[in-house]
């Protein structure tokens, strides 16, 4: 397998130093690019046989200028990134990771959840700044603090994330609605019912959304959405920044149509300075980081690393096209 000449081409996010390549190194001649501008795409990927991306866009037109190409290795689960079309009619082969961030991206759920039911910062931040040594009570919060017990989680997308959000949901004493377009396999636990998005947005004191982005998704929340809701409502999103029209949440938020949101993704990442959200009231942003602790990032490379291999063995797994 040395003979074959690997490129990766945005490595630093799966590898910023705490999780080596040596799994990928073994299967052929390796170049690792931290980071790789739209403008050098095309250079930098000539004369290899596998491409590794997380990130990077490949589009027909940068497709057709590498022959030598064989494989595309996407390292996530999601390959919207690649024309998976173009690459077909083109010979090259793409594979992802279907299954590595469940744990991880649940996990950051909640605690968006938990962080938007009680303020830990905020309240730390008046703790560090003296406003507990100056009170006249023992106890003092500065924000409505939210018991879970009993309060309905509205899942939007109730795939391997969503219903490991429903089990962490259900563990605090949650009652759980969850949409899918495939109900089948219904959960043991109870309350748990089915519900289409109305039935969600109208009933969920917690909606969180894990749908994939499609045509039928995108902007799911807008102000229509919105102004279903509870005025007591949170609204969480580890999904895709597109579900979200971010200028009707920021508004919704800026009116106190709903009581808070916490977000880990946005429409377009990194996002530019306008972006609504950055200034709305009482919304969480965190920069795209539910799925990148060490353990999810360590099975990303270890299933990147078996994928490749498998395909240069003529037996190719987790092919997408």
């Amino acid at each position: 397998m040395s003979r074959h000449r690997i490129t990766i081409l945005d490595g630093a996010t799966l590898n910023p130093g705490d999780n080596p390549w040596s799994g990928i190194e073994t299967l052929g001649e390796t170049a690792v690019f931290d980071r790789t501008p739209t403008e050098l795409i095309a250079e930098r990927s000539r004369g290899a046989a596998v491409l590794v991306i997380n990130k990077v866009k490949l589009p027909a037109d940068v497709l057709e200028q590498l022959p030598d190409l064989r494989l595309i290795a996407v390292t996530a689960t999601g390959f919207d990134c690649v024309d998976a079309t173009a690459a077909r009619k083109l010979g090259i082969a793409v594979c992802n990771v279907p299954v590595y961030g469940t744990d991880s991206v649940a996990q950051h759920t909640l605690a968006l959840i938990l962080h938007s039911c009680h303020r830990v910062d905020l309240h730390d931040a008046a703790v560090h700044a003296g406003a507990w040594s100056r009170s006249p009570d023992f106890s003092f919060w500065k924000t409505p603090l939210v018991e879970l017990t009993g309060k309905t989680l509205g899942i939007v997308g109730f795939g391997r994330i969503g219903r490991r959000v429903g089990d962490l949901g259900h563990a605090f004493g949650m009652n759980v609605i969850a949409q899918s377009q495939h109900r089948k396999n219904a959960p043991e636990w109870r309350p748990f019912d089915w519900g289409d998005v109305e039935e969600i947005f109208q009933a969920a004191d917690i909606i969180s959304l894990h749908c994939p982005l499609t045509t039928a998704t995108k902007g799911i929340i807008n102000a229509a959405s919105l102004a279903k809701m509870k005025p007591t409502a949170i609204l969480v999103n580890t999904s895709r920044g597109g579900l979200v029209v971010e200028s009707d949440l920021a508004d919704a938020l800026n009116q106190r149509k709903i009581a808070a949101a916490a977000v880990d993704v946005v429409s377009t990442e990194p996002p530019p300075a306008d972006n609504p959200l950055l200034t709305a009231k009482n919304c969480v942003i965190t920069p795209h980081h539910a799925w990148a602790t060490l353990a999810a990032r360590q099975r990303l490379m270890k299933t990147t690393a078996e994928n490749i291999a498998a395909f240069l063995l003529s037996k190719p797994q987790n092919m997408v096209n």
